[in-house]
């Protein structure tokens, strides 16, 4: 009898794995760059205006690679202005990378890393101990809001520290992804606990069209190779297999039956497209813009 299945985040040290693997099986962090590189320019053009600091919040700023390329992007477009950039980050491990990524970068001389090992929920609770409510010119959530128990109010509250000219940036996966597909059919018997929770784009454009918030889409094209997972007993088709479920040692936990439905639902069209040979999993992301 297989044992019974557990969350993936309840083996931080098997997550990292797997996610760093993710990683390096898709296009999630080449396609992020793109858009940093053509598109933030414009989204950042005001958020610096007349400013002598720019005040910066990456929320679940993970170990900083796309931090350090939106930092650029500032930096560019406000040469010689001060940058404080505080990072919410609730893994040691990812803030530990961060910190070796700030070390081996150059041209960070007019920015100010300021690190907080807490969750975004923990960081909003110490703010309101303190009775403090720092204000941001921008404020950035990528790949994080699925580890918030309320999205509608993280996404508020953070909304509510922006200055004027300012920005909130989320990035997140598309309601066009095979994410979106895979997780609303089966979701439901995946083990999820309090740590994370799926939503898409297309949850978070009906929380903000409920609040009345005005935002930008932009969609972001991206896929990731999953042909390892239909190998029986290949080690990384497994742990990307742990990944797409959230559900620790999937291959060996899930039910026979729940596990044949998963395989043959990752090989259709709502999920994946066949390329080359290549199984290729829909990891489309969405970027969205909201103004104050």
């Amino acid at each position: 009898m297989a044992s019974p299945m557990r969350s993936l985040f309840s083996d931080p040290e098997r997550y990292l794995q797997s996610f760093r693997l993710f990683l390096a099986n898709s296009t999630e962090h080449q396609c992020m760059q793109e858009f940093m590189e053509r598109q933030l320019p414009a989204v950042i053009g005001s958020i610096g205006n007349g400013k002598s600091a720019i005040n910066i919040l990456s929320v679940g700023g993970g170990a900083g690679e796309i931090d350090l390329l939106i930092l650029s992007k500032v930096q560019a477009r406000y040469p010689g202005v001060t940058i404080n950039n505080h990072v919410i980050e609730p893994s040691a491990d990812q803030i530990f990378k961060y910190k070796e990524h700030v070390a081996a970068a150059s041209n960070l001389e007019n920015i100010k890393f300021i690190w907080h090992e807490e969750t975004a929920y923990e960081y909003e609770s110490r703010m309101s101990a303190e009775n403090k409510s720092k204000r941001w010119d921008f404020i950035h959530m990528i790949q994080m809001l699925y580890y918030v128990k309320d999205v509608s109010a993280t996404i508020q509250y953070f909304h509510s520290l922006l200055e004027e000219q300012a920005k909130l940036l989320i990035i997140l996966v598309s309601g066009t992804s095979g994410w979106e597909a895979l997780w609303k059919k089966y979701g439901s018997s995946f083990p999820l606990d309090d740590l994370c929770s799926y939503v898409s784009s297309a949850d978070i454009k009906r929380i903000l069209d409920s609040s009345g918030l005005k935002c930008q889409l932009h969609e972001l094209p991206s896929h990731m190779d999953i042909t390892s997972c239909f190998i029986e007993g290949n080690k990384d088709g497994e742990m990307l297999l742990d990944f797409l479920t959230e559900t620790c040692e999937f291959s060996k936990t899930a039910p026979p039956e729940l596990k044949r439905q998963v395989i043959e639902e990752l090989r259709k069209p709502e999920c994946s497209q066949e390329r080359d040979g290549k199984v290729l999993f829909n990891n489309n992301l969405s970027v969205v813009v909201i103004e104050p």
